[in-house]
């Protein structure tokens, strides 16, 4: 096994696009997903600037902002950002199918983060990249190694796709037992204001912060610790400003932040009833805002849900915590898929 430079084995390719039959495939640094080594979304905007070509096969290296771990290998030809730097393997030093994982893994982010130029929104060049060293085996060790990482990101992905279905499935479940959440049934419709309470958030900074007992949350998710609470547990997370469309269900006490609103449904209304009646919601048709989406209390109140009875929404909610379950169990093995796959990466390519 030999110590080789980036740079002895695959090269930035820098080619303009070409204009081609049908719309390109259109990639900015928004499609490309932290930790996702296939690219799997573009768009197909032919009203684009880019003006960077790449090809299938290629590596689209998210150049700016490199501790957000960017990097996937292209299923198509297209064009990118210039945000994005394009790298393609000397198909005689490295095979092509294994330099996606030189470039998707925490050590060549790391030295990519420490050669990366700019306070606001640091940039790092080919020149620096081409410089990072990593052990290089042999070609049939190469066929055999890529074999064995894209087997784990099959293994991987196919989990990943097992939670989508389970998902779906307990959406399904909740739509045969209560019907579309748009549509009248024979049970009561009421108001939001009439079934559960909503509580402004609040600037957590304001108050003690240092290892506190219960975690501030906004719509992205957990953000620190706080010595106190707005929320109580089992309460549904919905936006106020900016992410107004994913709600989640935090089943703990919990500080919101002010561009959330925390919602707590009284004795008619069960949680998960309410979280997976909030997921089917949509949060865009009560936007209020322009350049920055946003709801209010009054408009959140007026949101109107049928109400079957408690144990009806109980018996759902015993469905979701099943498939919680099922969920927990396939995450612990993407995790130890995620173990093992990195221990080989940094045993053979470290």
């Amino acid at each position: 096994m030999n110590k080789v430079l980036l740079g002895d084995v695959a090269e930035e390719v820098r080619e303009n696009y070409k204009e081609m039959d049908g719309n390109p495939a259109v990639v900015g640094l928004e499609h490309l997903i932290p930790g996702e080594i296939r690219l799997k979304e573009w768009s197909e905007d032919t009203n684009t600037t880019f003006t960077k070509a790449f090809h299938k096969g290629q590596v689209l290296f998210g150049r700016r902002r490199a501790y957000l771990k960017k990097a996937a290998v292209a299923p198509v030809d297209g064009i990118c950002s210039g945000d994005i730097t394009v790298i393609s393997a000397k198909q005689d030093k490295i095979l092509p199918e294994l330099l996606p994982f030189v470039i998707q893994n925490d050590d060549f982010f790391d030295f990519a983060v420490g050669k990366s130029a700019g306070s606001l929104s640091p940039r790092v060049k080919w020149s620096r990249l081409k410089e990072y060293e990593f052990n290089l085996p042999s070609l049939s060790q190469q066929r055999k190694l890529a074999k064995l990482l894209w087997s784990f990101v099959d293994a991987k992905e196919a989990y990943e796709d097992l939670i989508r279905q389970t998902d779906e499935l307990v959406k399904s479940q909740f739509i045969e037992m209560f019907g579309p959440i748009d549509q009248e049934s024979h049970w009561k419709r009421v108001p939001w204001k009439k079934v559960l309470n909503i509580i402004n958030g609040k600037d957590y900074k304001k108050v003690p912060c240092d290892k506190g007992t219960y975690p501030v949350y906004g719509t992205g998710g957990e953000m620190a610790r706080v010595d106190e609470y707005l929320c109580p547990e089992n309460s549904v997370l919905v936006g106020r400003k900016g992410t107004i469309d994913h709600p989640l269900l935090v089943k703990e006490k919990f500080w919101n932040v002010d561009t959330a609103f925390g919602l707590v449904p009284n004795e008619n209304l069960n949680y998960e009833y309410l979280y997976w009646f909030c997921l089917q919601f949509d949060f865009w048709s009560i936007n209020k805002g322009t350049t920055l989406p946003s709801t209010t209390k009054a408009d959140l109140e007026k949101i109107e849900i049928n109400v079957p009875p408690v144990e009806l929404q109980n018996q759902f909610a015993t469905i979701v915590h099943q498939s919680d379950k099922s969920k927990f169990e396939l995450n612990e093995a993407i995790k130890d898929l995620d173990a093992m796959y990195k221990r080989i990466i940094k045993d053979n390519l470290g």
